[in-house]
């Protein structure tokens, strides 16, 4: 059976217990896991992206919680993507950044960095803490072609950009960079870089996880347009100016 056909058939999930919400305060949340048993390819996950679910590490999932809808996968049709004035600004201040695709042996110096970045983003939270295990099982996977994208200014680390390829696009998995480049807003051009990137490769998307109403750390996303959005099972584009939606 082709990775198509599975993908638009009733695949075996299983739904995680109520938590407490990583995002949003005073609210709980639920999980849907494809059985981590299936077998898994990269094609088949490009299928499964299309109706809004994510990885972390080898686990597929989307949100599915009892009472809020507010997790929405968004999309960027990148041929069409029209950079603003503030994103031109970033991307000229990082012209002299080297760019290296490596691929996903353990890199201690990349540790490093995302050790500090979560430290200074995220001292408090599940992440906290993360030890070279976890940092792996976290960003890479056993089926996907992913690359850890280096940016180095003057030979120096700046950020990494964790990064998989499907057929019809790329996904950003997750960036960490120096938390002293801030002000730099490294965060941008390493986005704005994969969206450059998924055009020179004729790709159709870049994938960029959910957005979620409410959550300060999500709210960038919505600053790029033009913007496709999952809503009952569709995919909605938002052009400039015009307000995600807020799903209660």
């Amino acid at each position: 059976m082709n990775d198509r056909k599975r993908s638009s058939e009733s695949l075996p999930c299983y739904l995680s217990a109520t938590a407490d919400c990583s995002y949003l305060q005073a609210r709980q949340s639920r999980s849907l896991f494809i059985d981590p048993q299936l077998p898994m390819s990269s094609p088949l996950y490009g299928l499964l992206l299309e109706q809004g679910f994510r990885r972390s590490g080898n686990l597929v999932y989307r949100h599915r919680c009892d009472r809020c809808q507010r997790c929405i996968p968004l999309r960027l049709p990148v041929a069409r993507f029209a950079p603003r004035r503030r994103q031109r600004r970033v991307w000229k201040r990082w012209q002299e950044v080297e760019v290296i695709d490596r691929g996903t042996d353990f890199d201690s110096e990349h540790f490093q960095l995302y050790q500090d970045y979560i430290e200074s983003r995220h001292p408090d939270g599940g992440m906290a803490n993360p030890d070279p295990e976890q940092y792996r099982q976290f960003l890479t996977s056993d089926w996907c072609a992913t690359r850890f994208l280096e940016f180095r200014l003057r030979g120096e680390l700046q950020a990494v950009a964790v990064t998989d390829r499907v057929p019809q696009g790329l996904s950003a998995i997750y960036t960490f960079y120096r938390p002293d480049r801030q002000s730099m807003s490294p965060g941008v051009f390493t986005l704005l870089w994969q969206i450059r990137e998924a055009q020179r490769l004729g790709l159709s998307w870049l994938y960029l996880g959910f957005w979620i109403a409410g959550c300060d750390k999500m709210e960038y996303k919505a600053g790029y347009r033009p913007l496709q959005a999952l809503i009952d099972g569709q995919w909605r584009e938002f052009a400039n100016g015009d307000a995600l939606p807020v799903l209660s």
